[in-house]
């Protein structure tokens, strides 16, 4: 696609404005002509017709693809792990961050090829992406990739929290994967360090933090649909590596998918695990199909709201 000529990037070195890539030519056009009106510096003053058109061309693009390369997501290697990474599949396995979030359908770790992905997600970052292939290195050994790929721990990017009234408090960071957990029921010798002004009967937790964010993937059959790890997946290819580690989920059903996949995957499964061309990871890096558009910089913000009550109730 042509460069993006209609938007006058306004203070672009002090962090203001961002790079956003984003795929043409699939579903939807609607959708695409929101997110450049509300979010790209100078889109409201785009014509939408000059939009679509753009959108169009990619579009009959895709149509080519199904002919030159019709079955391809069809013949996505998938590998076994270097020997020498064993140890630390093992240790991955046993972290509760894990077991909790990879434990209805079968799961294993592999290697995966990045440019035959399925991918059910319009854009990434670019910006973002950049950062990650500056942490990681032109040269990364096996055991440096898979930390990347399958990071354990908390992450280091700053979440600010405050009060911000009596029973509401407000999170913010620059991360796009911060989201409320759970609220969870907690006994008093689960917390630590807090006094009361009397004894205490129970704690009520409203825990936010970060989804596991690791490189995984779907498999149905013999394609592999990229679910999470865009940013990681784009900046691996970017540095040229060709196959990556990763967890996979294995499904054999319609149902199996839709309690596994994103919700836009588990209402249209035939567009990603039976056309003959669906959008794959490559098609972020070709340059008839990919937009870039600086975009405002934007933070992810988490408002949790509490209500309390008191009853008197007969027995």
């Amino acid at each position: 696609m042509n460069e993006w000529k209609h938007a006058v990037l306004e203070s672009p070195g002090d962090g203001a404005v961002e790079e956003e890539i984003w795929i043409l030519g699939q579903p939807s056009l609607g959708e695409y002509l929101e997110f450049v009106k509300d979010s790209v510096v100078g889109g409201a003053g785009v014509r939408p017709a000059e939009l679509a058109a753009g959108w169009r061309a990619a579009n009959l693009y895709y149509q080519k693809l199904e002919d030159s390369e019709s079955g391809i997501a069809d013949e996505a290697e998938l590998c076994a792990l270097d020997p020498s990474l064993e140890t630390l599949a093992e240790e991955a396995k046993a972290d509760p961050s894990i077991r909790s979030a990879f434990n209805t359908m079968p799961t294993e770790f592999g290697m995966v090829e990045l440019d035959k992905l399925i991918m059910c997600q319009k854009s990434v970052t670019g910006t973002f992406v950049d950062s990650l292939k500056a942490r990681l290195g032109s040269a990364p050994d096996l055991a440096a990739l898979f930390h990347f790929c399958l990071p354990l721990g908390t992450p280091d990017t700053p979440v600010h929290a405050r009060q911000v009234g009596s029973k509401r408090f407000v999170f913010r960071t620059d991360s796009v994967d911060l989201r409320f957990h759970s609220a969870e029921l907690l006994r008093p010798g689960q917390i630590s360090d807090f006094v009361s002004f009397g004894p205490i009967a129970g704690v009520v937790g409203l825990v936010v933090g970060f989804g596991s964010n690791f490189l995984n993937v779907i498999r149905a059959d013999r394609r592999l649909l990229l679910h999470n790890g865009y940013h990681r997946a784009c900046a691996l290819r970017s540095l040229g590596i060709t196959h990556a580690p990763c967890l996979i989920q294995t499904v054999t059903s319609g149902d199996e998918l839709a309690v596994t996949a994103k919700s836009n995957v588990a209402k249209n499964p035939d567009f990603y695990f039976r056309s003959a061309r669906p959008p794959l990871l490559k098609d972020f890096f070709d340059p008839k199909i990919r937009q870039a558009l600086p975009v405002h910089k934007q933070q992810r913000m988490i408002e949790v709201n509490f209500e309390v009550r008191e009853f008197l109730v007969r027995e």
